[in-house]
C-alpha cells in the first residue's frame, strides 16, 4: 500500500492499544482533528463495521465513511466508501507485542474526491498519521494505567 507509515511504542499492551483503537465512538475524546463519530453498522461483537467521521481538515471539514475489519488484537484495517470529500482512503493499526508493551504500526494512504496538490495531501497524511499516533498511545497509556 503507498502512503504513510509510521511506527510507536506503547507501554500498554496490545488487548488494550486494540479495545482503544477499535472503540471508535470515542475517537473524538483523543484523536486530534475528529470532531464526531456516528456508528452505521456494527459486528455481533458490537464493534462499527461502518461509521461516518467528521474530522476539521486544512482547508474545510470533511465527511467520510470508512468500512472495518477486525482481527483481534493484531490489526484493524479500513477502507472509505467513496464519496463526497474523499475518493479513495484505505489504511490499517497493527499491534505487535513487544517487552513492556506494544509496537503499534498505522498505515494510511488517502485520496481525496477535491483537488489538493501531490506534496500537500503527503504532508497531511504525515501529520494525520503522526496525531494519531500519539492520540492512541496516550488514551491506550491511560486505561492501561487505570486512569
Amino acid at each position: 500500500m503507498e502512503g504513510t507509515v509510521r511506527t510507536s511504542e506503547a507501554s500498554a499492551p496490545p488487548e488494550t492499544v486494540f479495545a482503544v483503537a477499535s472503540d471508535l465512538a470515542a475517537y473524538p475524546n483523543w484523536a486530534t482533528g475528529v470532531a464526531g463519530v456516528e456508528i452505521l453498522e456494527t459486528d455481533d461483537t458490537g464493534r462499527a463495521t461502518r461509521a461516518r467521521f467528521e474530522v476539521d481538515g486544512f482547508i474545510k471539514r470533511i465527511s467520510y465513511e470508512l468500512v472495518y475489519e477486525y482481527d483481534p488484537p493484531h490489526r484493524i484495517s479500513w477502507r472509505a466508501v467513496p464519496g463526497e470529500d474523499i475518493k479513495d482512503m484505505e489504511g490499517y493499526y497493527e499491534f505487535r507485542p513487544r517487552e513492556g508493551g506494544t509496537e503499534i504500526v498505522y498505515a494510511l494512504r488517502v485520496e481525496p474526491a477535491f483537488v489538493v496538490p501531490g506534496f500537500l495531501r503527503r504532508q497531511a497524511e504525515k501529520q494525520i498519521v503522526q496525531a494519531a499516533l500519539r492520540g492512541l498511545r496516550r488514551r491506550a497509556e491511560e486505561q492501561a494505567e487505570g486512569r
